[in-house]
């Protein structure tokens, strides 16, 4: 019956596509273009519905209570009521430290409300809990389960085991305020992201790496200048391809705007996603849909790079006189000498000999005196549907005028079948090059290609006596105004467009964080999309049916003032409606 409901009130993509079939065969354009536009919201919805997670860490009912943990450790995670054990390995004799790691997990639905704002991590040693600077991403509901994604800041000793508790289940959990040396500044794609080794800035127009500036000493800055193609121009050129007969180029930097992208911002990485068909120079002209191009930029805190993943599909068989995975173009003469690696992961300085010009594992420069170098490691780099990949790419120290530039052209021939895929994984190092750097790169590429083993962990046994709590003010059941409460009243607070569904903030899942300090309650709140970017609708009221969240507030006893914020970040879906919510909208 849900569904029945549901598509009375929106039309299915089939539907939509003899739609958009029928006003093309009118040459009804107006009409065809705004069915794309609605195709795609379709899409995006469907995304949000059905894109499996991946497979999580361990099943969602390996979740125990935190009554099961000794007790010296229950008094210090009060207010949290479930958790899972995760343990990672140290495989290789290294110490670590900072390692970044991300997994995957699954949470029973009825055991958490929100992932992001209940999560937190602690580290177990010598009988003792830490908690761990963590962030929580890409939460999905699916069924009865909830998927995200935990990384943490891993410190291991060399063939060690260490454990951590990831504890949830707390409905006064605040979203947790970890300052890191990770700070992300602008809204979209247009990002400036910063950490203690440097600051990249991404296009405005398109989302690509324009400019890279080194925090030690001078500042090196790495930048493209010039009028570019016509483009603006950048540090990261790829990816493009040239077509058949040599005729055009086709480059994802001559994007207007990222045809489609998703930013997830955090104090441990920042991810940026773009990916679409690369534009002609005299787009829409030409506008091939035979290359699908994904690009994914993340920026980790604590560590002097940032990682660039690639993935180039092809939809249909076509001809590529040329193309690139990797390209990277540094106005002036910031660097003196050229650095490469081999397949066993040795660091070389000087020119590439020929043997080993498409055996290329790493490219990039150093300057003896300043000691700065930019890196590229080279971490994954194959192809599906391929015999072979050419892993090319040879530094150069002059390139028409502007100054250091690499080019890596992976095709071994010129034919791409559709279904061909190729895939890459990159760590760009923005380092301080000494008398070591090559072996401090070379070990830097060792544990990136050994990344610490993350398995399901062992239940503790056993606990000592742990300083402090792991709660906040206002976390552990201790909120000066009854947070239950509050979240009660909020259920008085309707979306009044949607008329007769009536779904509250709450259910709608609008409402991300709750926090009372003093007589003082701070509401962080989203709205559904763009199109509605006023907040005031919901925390002041604009007439109709709808009671405004601050004067629903202030009839709670003790609450003496409402101060509501809106966040864009993370964007809000149809994964954060309350099964309430869901019935009322009929999914």
């Amino acid at each position: 019956m849900a569904e029945q409901r549901y598509w009375e009130r929106t039309e299915t993509f089939e539907q939509k596509m003899k739609l958009l079939e029928s006003a093309w065969k009118r040459r009804d354009y107006r009409v065809a273009r705004a069915l794309t536009n609605s195709v795609r919201n379709t899409i995006i919805q469907s995304q949000a519905e059905e894109e499996n997670p991946g497979t999580p860490l361990m099943p969602a009912s390996h979740s125990h209570p935190v009554t099961a943990l000794p007790r010296p450790w229950r008094e210090w995670a009060v207010g949290w009521r479930y958790f899972q054990v995760i343990a990672h390995d140290e495989t290789i004799g290294v110490a670590r430290a900072p390692e970044p790691v991300e997994v995957l997990l699954s949470l029973p639905a009825a055991q958490v409300t929100s992932p992001m704002r209940e999560i937190r991590v602690a580290r177990i040693a010598d009988g003792q809990l830490t908690e761990v600077v963590s962030q929580v991403h890409s939460e999905v509901r699916r069924g009865n389960e909830w998927s995200c994604r935990v990384v943490f800041v891993a410190r291991s000793a060399a063939y060690t085991r260490a454990q951590y508790l990831v504890l949830f289940g707390n409905p006064d959990a605040e979203f947790p305020q970890y300052s890191t040396d990770l700070v992300t500044r602008g809204e979209g794609f247009g990002l400036d992201i910063e950490n203690d080794f440097f600051k990249a800035s991404l296009s405005r127009q398109m989302g690509q790496l324009e400019r890279l500036t080194f925090k030690r000493e001078h500042g090196l800055e790495l930048f493209a200048g010039g009028e570019g193609h016509g483009e603006p121009p950048g540090i990261d050129w790829a990816h493009d391809y040239v077509g058949s007969g040599n005729f055009q180029k086709f480059r994802i930097t001559l994007w207007d705007t990222c045809p489609d992208y998703e930013v997830i911002r955090g104090p441990l990485v920042t991810i940026v996603r773009r990916w679409g068909f690369p534009y002609s120079p005299v787009h829409p002209v030409f506008s091939p849909s035979r290359l699908h191009v994904y690009i994914e930029y993340r920026f980790l805190a604590g560590v002097p790079w940032l990682v660039k993943s690639g993935r180039m599909e092809a939809l249909t068989d076509f001809e590529a006189d040329a193309l690139r995975d990797d390209e990277w173009v540094f106005s002036g003469q910031s660097f003196t000498d050229s650095v490469w690696m081999d397949e066993g992961g040795t660091l070389h300085t000087g020119p590439v000999p020929q043997g080993q010009q498409d055996n290329l594992w790493g490219v990039g420069f150093v300057h003896k005196k300043a000691e700065d170098a930019f890196i590229a490691l080279f971490l994954e780099h194959r192809a599906e549907g391929l015999p072979s990949v050419r892993h090319s790419g040879a530094p150069l120290f002059f390139y028409k005028w502007h100054g250091h530039v690499w080019s890596r052209y992976p095709l071994p021939g010129r034919e791409m079948k559709a279904g061909t895929v190729l895939h890459q994984r990159n760590a760009y190092l923005a380092l301080h090059y000494r008398e070591s750097g090559a072996q401090l790169v070379e070990r830097i590429r060792r544990e990136m290609m050994n990344p610490l083993k993350v398995s399901e962990g062992e239940l503790p046994q056993a606990g000592a006596a742990v300083k402090g709590r792991l709660a906040r003010p206002g976390e552990a059941g201790d909120s000066p105004i009854s947070k239950q409460v509050l979240w009660e009243a909020l259920r008085d607070c309707k979306d009044e467009q949607l008329y007769k569904a009536n779904p509250s903030v709450v259910d709608l899942g609008l409402v991300y964080d709750l926090r009372v300090r003093g007589d003082t309650v701070h509401v962080v709140m989203a709205m559904p999309h763009r199109g509605r970017p006023r907040i005031g609708f919901f925390s002041f009221g604009s007439g109709g049916n709808s009671v405004p969240v601050r004067q629903r507030l202030m009839k709670v006893p003790g609450v003496r003032n409402v101060v509501v914020e809106q966040t864009w970040e993370p964007g809000w879906s149809s994964n954060r409606l309350t099964p309430a919510g869901r019935a009322a909208l009929g999914l």
